[in-house]
């Protein structure tokens, strides 16, 4: 008799591969997976695989008590977060239900890592590499760049060139992380997918080769040792679990140093898979108590994405 996976995707409106993918996973495995989505618009593209629910706000104050209804009702027993506002009601409600797996860092750990600046403290303690930090305003070595200490998608971003730029921002300075710019330097993804028990199964470094829509649609893997070594100290320093992605930069010298972490899974974490380092299934293995190995992916495996059509009636009906 096979067993019973609902996963609940928030967030996840355009992550159909992934949706795909796990659901192959899980019928290799024996297992009946079904996807459902939460969102506030019922007309997005995971309606092709998966029912949509809709949904409330993450901050909306009926927003627990809503997700619990939708748990109950559709017997969804994994949350899976796709956007940075989900991860934290995600991790409190699983760890409240033990029924309800979400395949992820506790809310404590998540939590962390949405503010830059607790993020930068963090890694500096723990002795990881990071651009150099502007403490003293008096004294800054331009270029900069100021980053929304509780921004996200890369809103509110700006380079600092001059002292006239800078002294803009005097007056709300606590609200960013001001660090060192570093021109021209290489943005490194890491998809890595780290077992309930520390065990770090997945490390999988890549490159944005081409981006739509503030999405990547050519991405590549890469052979970066150095980029494994450094997401896994980051991992065993931060206490990371489940899945996460860690944003890296490397400059003109080959120096690495980490710009990031998103505790969930990344928007290309696709062309990881492609690659060998299968994060979906060693999500569905763990669920289901089966034996979880660590993954070691290929370089060089391109991973190009393409759009296709889904339609909706007017009362939201897919066609």
């Amino acid at each position: 008799m096979s067993r019973r996976l609902n996963i609940l995707f928030l967030g996840g409106a355009k992550r159909v591969a992934v949706g795909k993918i796990i659901l192959a996973s899980a019928e290799k495995r024996g297992i009946d997976a079904r996807i459902f989505g939460y969102e506030l618009d019922v007309r997005v593209p995971l309606a092709a695989i998966g029912t949509i629910i809709p949904g409330k706000k993450w901050v909306d104050p009926d927003f627990s008590n809503h997700l619990e209804a939708v748990v109950n009702e559709y017997g969804i027993n994994m949350l899976l977060p796709f956007v940075d506002g989900a991860i934290a009601p995600a991790a409190q409600f699983a760890a409240s239900h033990p029924g309800v797996a979400c395949p992820g860092s506790s809310r404590e750990v998540a939590e962390q890592f949405f503010d830059k600046c607790i993020s930068a403290e963090i890694f500096a303690k723990a002795s990881l590499p990071i651009p150099h930090t502007l403490t003293d305003l008096d004294n800054p070595l331009f270029p900069l760049i100021a980053k929304p200490r509780r921004g996200s998608a890369s809103k509110g971003i700006e380079i600092l060139t001059s002292g006239e730029a800078l002294d803009r921002l005097r007056p709300v300075a606590d609200k960013y992380l001001i660090q060192q710019y570093i021109p021209d330097a290489t943005e490194i993804t890491v998809d890595c997918y780290v077992a309930s028990d520390g065990r770090i199964l997945a490390v999988s470094p890549r490159i944005r080769l081409e981006t739509a829509g503030g999405e990547a649609v050519r991405t590549e893997t890469i052979d970066s040792p150095e980029a494994v070594t450094l997401a896994e100290r980051t991992i065993n320093a931060t206490g990371l679990r489940g899945a996460c992605t860690i944003q890296l930069l490397r400059d003109s010298a080959d120096n690495l140093m980490i710009m990031e972490i998103n505790p969930r899974l990344g928007g290309g974490v696709v062309a990881s898979v492609n690659a060998g380092a299968d994060i979906p299934s060693l999500i569905v293995d763990e669920w289901a108590g089966l034996p979880v190995d660590r993954t070691f992916p290929s370089p060089g495996v391109l991973t190009v994405r393409y759009l296709e059509d889904i339609a909706f009636l007017p009362d939201g009906t897919k066609i």
